[in-house]
């Protein structure tokens, strides 16, 4: 009989030795709370809790040995490049039953905190404008991975999970099984990606629709072509130049700051005068997404999604600019800030209502829950008063506490 074989992180071994290889994966047991959210996929997969955190929360889908260590190096390539995508945590082979019968080999891939997938969110009521943010969050991230030089080949929402940022959604890839890595994409495979990201779209909100679960009046194939027409216009922005007014002094800026504004870090930018009027043709050089996160990272140590990123950072240059003249060195104003503000609000959520938010994602709606408390009382009323007030009023109602909450990362691993 053949030794059980797991191949990947050595932090994940203990746990993962321990769970019931030999028994088939439909047969495994699975919290029922889990069970709820991990939906339909082509393969047989099982969310399994190996302790109380977030990371201990994997998803184990059974596949076919080419599969599933082909997926696994393309999902490890995906982290180091910083790509949006799960993490893969192990490769487990010659499986058998007790009877010494063999049992398909198995992927395993981490939980991704505070992510829901799209069959999820639509169970609940949701708004054309959430549709369309999730659309968008689908359009970037196929963005974002073509410019890394990888061909997805079955972009989709079911292949997808999305996380809340700010007042938008972020996209996470789940599935590589069918994608490639090239030095560059030809624009015929980018439309190839497209076309399948289109089809496959418009069906899942065809499915959606006769289940009665999508929006009345949405049609889908029309918000298949938003996806489209979205993707077509960030990659104009960022890759083709952009012709500007060379009499408008702050055009390169304004074009900079809308690639910063993708979540786009820009290391240079070439500047070249085309035609007898002398217009400006602005290229930006690509180094890395995550402009906003990087940033406050490196300034305050907090990892968030992009748009919250830009929303914490408007806080901290608020919080600077408030501050006496001169101003003290920019690292000093960031302890405090952390220190007098982020974690203060953070500080204030009782115990037994933490989890249900993600922090950078609540911090992002107190600050939104003081705005609308300002403006209907016609004044400001500060953030210990709007924390409060959220506490009492909103945060009760959001999501069931996160060791009941865990999401199926690959819920859509087909």
């Amino acid at each position: 009989m053949s030794e059980l074989r797991i191949t990947g992180l050595s932090e994940d071994m203990l746990a993962l030795s321990a769970l019931p290889w030999r028994k088939e994966l439909e047969d495994w047991p699975e919290d029922p709370s889990l069970t709820s959210m991990r939906g339909i996929s082509r393969h047989i997969v099982r969310l399994i809790r190996t302790g109380p955190g977030d990371r201990d929360v994997l998803a184990v889908k059974e596949t076919v040995e080419e599969f599933a260590i082909r997926e696994y190096a393309i999902l490890r390539e995906l982290n180091a490049r910083s790509a949006p995508c799960v993490e893969p945590v192990a490769i487990v082979e010659n499986r058998m039953d007790n009877q010494a019968n063999s049992l398909p080999p198995a992927l395993v891939t981490r939980y991704l905190p505070f992510s829901l997938p799209y069959r999820v969110i639509m169970s609940t009521v949701v708004t054309p404008h959430e549709i369309n943010n999730m659309a968008n969050a689908l359009a970037l991230l196929l963005v974002r991975l073509h410019l890394l030089g990888f061909w997805w080949g079955d972009c989709s929402l079911s292949n997808t999970l999305f996380r809340q940022d700010a007042d938008e959604y972020a996209a996470y890839l789940v599935d590589a099984e069918t994608g490639e890595f090239q030095p560059t994409l030809s624009n015929g495979q980018r439309e190839h990606d497209l076309d399948i990201a289109q089809f496959n779209v418009a069906a899942e909100l065809e499915d959606l629709a006769i289940a009665g679960l999508l929006h009345p009046g949405m049609d889908p194939i029309r918000a298949a072509d938003r996806v489209i027409a979205r993707y077509r216009r960030l990659w104009s922005m960022l890759k083709e130049p952009q012709v500007l007014d060379p009499t408008d002094r702050h055009g390169v800026e304004k074009a900079m700051r809308a690639v910063q504004d993708l979540g786009f870090a820009v290391e240079e930018v070439e500047v070249t005068l085309d035609g007898e009027k002398g217009a400006l043709k602005f290229s930006p050089k690509l180094v890395a997404a995550g402009y906003h996160q990087n940033r406050l990272l490196q300034l305050v140590g907090i990892h968030a999604e992009e748009l919250q990123a830009k929303r914490l950072l408007a806080s901290f240059d608020r919080f600077r600019g408030r501050e006496k003249k001169p101003l003290p060195l920019i690292e000093d104003s960031a302890r405090r800030w952390l220190s007098e503000t982020y974690h203060r609000v953070i500080d204030m959520i009782p115990e037994e209502l933490e989890g249900r938010v993600e922090p950078a994602q609540m911090f992002h709606e107190i600050l939104e829950h003081r705005w609308y408390l300002g403006e209907k009382a016609g004044k400001d009323l500060g953030i210990t008063f709007a924390t409060a007030d959220y506490i009492r009023s909103i945060l009760p109602f959001r999501n069931i506490p996160k060791h009941e909450e865990a999401v199926a990362v690959d819920e859509f691993s087909s």
